[in-house]
């Protein structure tokens, strides 16, 4: 992606709450609803005209749907702004947590997208940047970053990785292994490879496994990301070597602020996929093709791969890796992630 801002630049910016232009068909300037100040909306707003732009997945859970504009959760939404909707209420109306407590808000009316590309692509952003995927859609902004549609839809359908760094690890019960260090071009993400032993020239046991603050680091027993990450370094090492990697897809790629919103929806009854989708986002956000391309850049173009998930296995052979066999990865379930592990299986298609 040269020769204009990057979507890495267009990330930090909704970040920080600058504005970003996307370029398409035709031009939409928009800010984050999360990270927009005050300050900064009545200088880019003065008349408080912005519409809202948000995932259909959203507008499903604010039951829009009965409106052509809003009908289909896949696209794009954009909301009339009311006299009503200032930033408190739009914050309100966004963010799911305040959705059993507050009384109702509206009416709300969809209208047309003046081009759902340029908007599908603006949201896609906000998800990379870990925001929830609501938007202000704003007159245009001097100082505005710019990107254009094809390079939002580059990065996320092609991710290029740089290897940054390696060096060796010693870790305890495992051969000999070298931890790997890779940046994304399109976000700046790091990721990282543990190569562990040896693999003969054999296809690599391989896992992907997705970053989980809460499981990894702090035991949680609403998952089983920590006993699934110390029992697959186990097995690799058991089988003489092969491939960890640890990817920054905190949540199933919503990030982490958003996925203890979706624990919050969980403490009052939904299951992990309908939380997900209450806050505006598809059940599973990851793109394995990060994954692929760290492979390649590791030499790996064949794997034998440790999960219990189908669409990693779909993920890896869409982006050129040959799955030569799934290797079945099980944990035993406890009172506290029975139903997570069930609503993966019905809803998710994770085999058993």
């Amino acid at each position: 992606m040269s020769g204009g801002p990057s979507a890495r630049q267009a990330i930090a910016a909704l970040r920080t709450g600058r504005a970003v232009t996307v370029t398409g068909a035709k031009s939409l300037t928009v800010v984050a609803v999360e990270t927009a100040t005050p300050e900064m909306l009545r200088i880019a707003d003065p008349k408080g005209m912005a519409q809202l732009l948000i995932s259909g997945e959203r507008a499903a859970a604010l039951s829009l749907g009965n409106a052509r504009e809003s009908a289909d959760p896949a696209e794009p939404v954009l909301l009339a702004r009311p006299s009503w909707l200032d930033r408190t209420a739009a914050l309100a109306l966004v963010d799911p947590a305040n959705d059993m407590d507050r009384g109702p808000l509206g009416p709300l009316t969809p209208v047309a997208l003046a081009d759902p590309a340029a908007a599908a692509a603006a949201l896609a952003l906000a998800r990379l940047a870990g925001l929830l995927p609501a938007l202000w859609l704003m007159p245009e902004a001097e100082g505005a970053i710019q990107i254009t549609v094809e390079a939002v839809a580059q990065a996320v359908a092609s991710p290029e990785v740089t290897l940054v760094a390696r060096a060796k690890l010693p870790l305890d019960g495992l051969p000999d292994t070298q931890i790997v260090a890779f940046r994304a071009a399109g976000d700046g993400e790091e990721h990282v490879a543990l190569v562990i032993g040896s693999f003969a020239g054999k296809p690599p046991l391989v896992r992907l496994h997705s970053e989980c603050l809460t499981g990894d680091v702090f035991g949680s027993l609403k998952c089983d990301c920590g006993p699934q990450l110390r029992q697959a370094l186990k097995i690799i090492g058991e089988a003489g070597g092969g491939v960890l990697l640890y990817l920054r897809q905190e949540g199933r790629g919503i990030g982490l602020a958003n996925k203890l919103r979706a624990y919050a929806l969980q403490d009052r009854g939904l299951d992990t996929v309908d939380s997900n989708r209450r806050l505006g986002f598809a059940d599973d956000e990851r793109d394995f093709g990060v994954a692929a391309a760290m492979l390649r850049a590791l030499g790996v173009s064949e794997v034998r791969l440790l999960t219990n998930n189908p669409n990693k296995v779909a993920g890896l052979e869409a982006s050129g890796i040959g799955v030569s066999e799934r290797v079945a990865h099980r944990m035993p379930a406890n009172p506290h992630n029975a139903d997570y592990l069930a609503a993966k299986r019905k809803k998710s298609g994770h085999f058993d």
